[in-house]
């Protein structure tokens, strides 16, 4: 029975901790709660984040528009997912410990190409597609591990970049525009669970420092979001001349 039910219970457990548990029914041991919990925490957060950002893109194809979202803090955020993403498949890291920033990736893709669409920057929009599948095949296959950590290194930085800048377009508007609560905090939830599971998983210092960075940029972005909850991007609309001599 138990050597039937074993591979679906070492998707969570290591080798070690189903003897423990199923064998030694020694159900109280510390390193293997911390690792089973990592593991199912990872997991579930890989399945949350296949909605993280639908929201977002809901947002906008409903309003046609990516009206308040800044173009730079996107980019800033998809860069640094992809840096991240690929840092962690060439360093061999299990997937259960950086697969949801595959599926923000994805998504993040998604949102600056209907910014793109949605200006009506057709081109450009197409051309930055292709861009990026090449620079992501380049990444993972022909990057030498040294110089991927130290973009995983200048990874804080340009995260906290991307995440302050949008902060900063929402001050300006003084709202939040197309920016979507449930994803902000989806996103603020997920990077306070990888601090764990970095910690429990990889024990690499850059992912832990990387994952505090996104922290406290996604804290920003999330108290925001309840300050401005009431306030709505008018759109400005130029007076024709009929309607200045009305005025007048």
């Amino acid at each position: 029975m138990l050597d039937a039910i074993k591979p679906l219970f070492l998707l969570v457990l290591t080798e070690k901790c189903f003897e423990e548990y199923f064998y030694d029914f020694n159900f109280f041991e510390v390193n293997c709660f911390k690792a089973t919990l990592s593991k199912v925490l990872g997991i579930g957060l890989i399945a949350g984040s296949l909605m993280v950002k639908v929201p977002q893109i809901l947002k906008i194809y409903n309003g046609k528009s990516g009206a308040g979202l800044s173009i730079p803090s996107v980019l800033l955020d998809l860069s640094a997912i992809t840096i991240h993403g690929s840092y962690n498949y060439v360093k061999g890291f299990p997937f259960s410990s950086w697969g949801d920033g595959l599926m923000l990736g994805i998504q993040t893709l998604i949102v600056f190409y209907l910014i793109l669409y949605y200006a009506k920057k057709f081109q450009e929009a197409y051309m930055f597609l292709a861009a990026y599948a090449i620079i992501v095949f380049v990444m993972c296959t022909l990057v030498p591990d040294n110089i991927l950590w130290l973009f995983q290194a200048c990874n804080v930085p340009v995260l906290m970049s991307g995440k302050l800048l949008q902060a900063w377009e929402n001050y300006k508007n003084g709202s939040t525009g197309q920016l979507s609560a449930a994803t902000i905090i989806a996103l603020t939830a997920g990077s306070m669970a990888r601090i764990f599971t970095s910690i429990q998983e990889t024990g690499d210092s850059m992912m832990i420092i990387t994952y505090l960075a996104a922290t406290s940029a996604n804290l920003v972005l999330f108290f925001q979001i309840f300050y401005y909850w009431n306030a709505v991007i008018i759109p400005t609309k130029k007076k024709s001349k009929k309607d200045v001599k009305k005025d007048n």
